[in-house]
Order: C-alpha cells, then sequence, then structure tokens
C-alpha cells in the first residue's frame, strides 16, 4: 500500500514545484516585493553624511569594514571631538533606519546583512544611544533643464543654441593638480580632500605618504557620490583604492538610471583593474579613474555650468581652488632625492616620455626624484593623454610652469619701475 501512495504522488510533484515557481514569480512582480535591495542608497547616504566630519571619526572606519566609508577630510572644518562623535551617531542611527525600511526587499542579501552587522558593532563602539537625532539628507538640486533633462548636452543646446562650454581637472602624481581654471600646483596634503563638491557631484580624494620615506605623497583611495538628480538618477556611489579599480560602482552594477532608452551613468574599462572611464550623461560630465604605478589619478571633463553649481559652504575644492596656500609646493624646485634616480637622469628620462618641457613635465621630474620610482612617470603621462582628450582646444593642454615666487615679484617690481619712469617723462 505504501508502495503504491508513493507512486501516485510521483507525477504530482513537478506540478507542484511549477506552482511554487508561478507564485514566487507573480510575487517578485509585485511593486512591494519587485524593489530591489537598494542598500546602496543606504550606503551612499552614509558616505554623505559622514564626509564633512573631522578625521576622528574614522577611526573606525565604516561598516564594510577598515577601508570602507566612515573617514571624513582631514583638510575640511575643524570639529571638536564631541561634535565629530555626535554627527557620527547621527549618520549610524540614519543608516540603522535606513537598513530596516530595506529589510524586506533586503532579505537573504549578504551586503545588507554585512552592513546591519556594521551599523550594531560601530554604535558600540563609539558608544552611541540608540534613541537621538539623525542625520538630515542634502537636498536635491532646485535647477530645471528644458528639454530632456537626462541628456545634459542636448538640453543645454535645444536652450542655448549652442554647445556647452567644458572645464578640465586632472589630479595626479604627488599630487598635482590642474584646476578648472587652469592653475598648475603641486599639494603635499595628506588625509582625504574634496577635490568637487557641487550640487550635482562630490569627489573626494585620499592621499598617503610614499614608502620612500620623503615628504612626498601619492592618491590611494577616490570617492565619487553621484547625487540624486530627480528622475534620471538615484545617488550613486564608486570607490576606487590602489591595486583595486573596479568596472563596476559599488553596488556591482555598470549602469544606473535608466530612461527612455538611455543610461545616465555607464561605466567601463579598456584596462580592467588599471582603469576605469564614467559618463554622467544627465550632467554632461565624464571621470577617468587610473591606477599609475604605486599612485591613482583622476581626470574630470565637466561643463562650467555643472562645475560652478555650488554655493558658499561648499569653499574646500582642490579642482575649483587650488591646494591650500600652506600645502602648496614648487616643482620647479627639486624635492629632497629618493633612492634613485639622481635629477639629471629623471630629466633625461621624462624628457624621453614627453614632447614639451610643460608642467607634466615638471610632475614627471619631481615625482620621479621624490619617489625615487621610475614607475611614477606614468602618471605624468596618463594625465597629458587624458587632457588632450578632454581638452577641445590643442593650444591649450600644454600649460606652462609657473615661475618662483621672487621672480614673479622681481617682474611685478619692474613693471612698476617701467611705469614710474614713464610717469617721470615729459608730457605724460
Amino acid at each position: 500500500m505504501e508502495p503504491q501512495d508513493a507512486t501516485a504522488w510521483q507525477p504530482a510533484l513537478p506540478w507542484k514545484h511549477c506552482i511554487h515557481l508561478t507564485l514566487l514569480l507573480v510575487q517578485l512582480s509585485l511593486p512591494q516585493v519587485g524593489a530591489s535591495c537598494r542598500i546602496l542608497r543606504c550606503n551612499s547616504d552614509f558616505v554623505a553624511a559622514t564626509l564633512d566630519l573631522g578625521s576622528s571619526s574614522s577611526s573606525g572606519g565604516g561598516p564594510g569594514g577598515p577601508g570602507g566609508p566612515g573617514g571624513g577630510p582631514v583638510g575640511g572644518p575643524a570639529f571638536s571631538r564631541e561634535a565629530v562623535n555626535a554627527g557620527y551617531c547621527s549618520a549610524l542611527r540614519s543608516y540603522a533606519m535606513c537598513t530596516k525600511r530595506m529589510a524586506r526587499a533586503c532579505r537573504g542579501d549578504l551586503a545588507y546583512h554585512s552592513a546591519v552587522q556594521g551599523i550594531e558593532d560601530l554604535l558600540i563602539q563609539h558608544r552611541c544611544p540608540r534613541a537621538g537625532p539623525t542625520a538630515q539628507p542634502r537636498p536635491l538640486p532646485q535647477g530645471t533643464l528644458l528639454g530632456d533633462a537626462c541628456l545634459y548636452e542636448r538640453s543645454f543646446s535645444s536652450r542655448e543654441g549652442r554647445t556647452p562650454e567644458y572645464l578640465h581637472c586632472g589630479v595626479f602624481g604627488d599630487p598635482h593638480v590642474r584646476t578648472f581654471n587652469n592653475d598648475f600646483q603641486t599639494c603635499a596634503v595628506q588625509g582625504a580632500w574634496p577635490l568637487i563638491d557641487n550640487e550635482y557631484l562630490y569627489i573626494q580624494a585620499t592621499s598617503s605618504p610614499t614608502r620612500g620615506g620623503t615628504h612626498a605623497t601619492v592618491l590611494t583611495k577616490i570617492t565619487v557620490i553621484f547625487k540624486n538628480w530627480r528622475q534620471c538618477v538615484d545617488q550613486q556611489l564608486y570607490q576606487a583604492e590602489l591595486n583595486n579599480v573596479p568596472a563596476a560602482f559599488a553596488d556591482g552594477s555598470v549602469s544606473s538610471g535608466e530612461r527612455q532608452g538611455h543610461h545616465s551613468l555607464t561605466v567601463r574599462t579598456q584596462s580592467p583593474g588599471r582603469h576605469v572611464e564614467i559618463r554622467a550623461a544627465h550632467i554632461g560630465t565624464l571621470l577617468v579613474v587610473r591606477q599609475s604605478g604605486r599612485s591613482l589619478s583622476l581626470s574630470v571633463r565637466s561643463p562650467r555650468s555643472i562645475v560652478e553649481a555650488f554655493g558658499p559652504e561648499q569653499d574646500l575644492q582642490l579642482c575649483v581652488w587650488g591646494c591650500p596656500p600652506s600645502q602648496r609646493l614648487n616643482t620647479l624646485r627639486p624635492p629632497p632625492l629618493g633612492s634613485s634616480p639622481s635629477s639629471a637622469s629623471a630629466q633625461a628620462h621624462c624628457a624621453a616620455l614627453l614632447p614639451a618641457r610643460d608642467v607634466y613635465y615638471q610632475a614627471c621630474v619631481f615625482d620621479l626624484v621624490a619617489s625615487g620610482d621610475l614607475n611614477s612617470s606614468t602618471a605624468a603621462v596618463s594625465a597629458l593623454q587624458d587632457a588632450r582628450h578632454m581638452i577641445s582646444d590643442s593650444q591649450r593642454v600644454h600649460l606652462l610652469p609657473v615661475a618662483s615666487a621672487e621672480l614673479r615679484r622681481a617682474r611685478l617690481d619692474l613693471t612698476l619701475l617701467l611705469l614710474g619712469m614713464l610717469g617721470t617723462l615729459p608730457g605724460a
């Protein structure tokens, strides 16, 4: 009797599986269940909330681990330890609330459960009360783009009747900064500093000392946050670290913000692990992140109207204002010698790689002498290559080195002297 029952039930098993699969597909198609696990939104909101805090909040790292989000810019505003910890606790409480809202959609997602456990650990580590104020999200941009709001170039051309004016910023090497205003500076900064901070985009770079024991620093981490822009794109996060330049956003996707057959954000690479291009169609912006030798570099091409869309509180942007005056180095004055090569051999090496004695050549020599690493010369070569692709006027690609402060003062004194002589001439 039992074998007959078993035989009778065998044909029903596949049918039951079909019913379960059908019900599962129906459930997944429902809006309340079909919503994907958007733990990335919680992660990037936490990063945005903690970027403005002082460096003391970075001791615990972010929920993703020691290299995850959570560290604020060393060069940012000076906060007291109490204020930093209060702000960090507020951000953690907001992070916890966000994960609770995602609990149903993220059931079984390893990244989600890792974030929940990380938040719990950090709340205990920083002695944060479970109840208290939460971090306020940054407001959405209020500007309006005409035409197709998610295709900046098409919208701008329709509104203005011309193509946008594009600006270029490059950060590479020790690090050296070519600003949007075509100033060229070398920074002695260490820690995390904002490169760009406007209504649409936040980019932060972390600079660390080199292994050679000199004063030299290199870029070791780049964090990019594309902020919410209405119907075009939700907040998206990209992070690159030394020896880890992923060809995807932090959530593993290579595109975001699909609308009318195109994506607002796309990621692609020609050299996996060493190079990535991120195109943001809704703001007409191109980012190129590279690893050159033992440092990262960033090149940006963005319209002037996007670059200039920031308020007075966003006054620390290396791509806009350059290095703080106290952090600037003179590339025309050779740095202390590294292990090798000598200044003469560094000049010969860079002259063979670069066509002009411009700022890229000066940066190449500076990096070689400071680090003693021949591979460091590739940073200047790649930065020049990106500048050629991003600057339409080829004559503006090669910047001439800026003279030293003493020479500039001498020229000013000479100019004043000549003006004084002209003023004493008869008939003047």
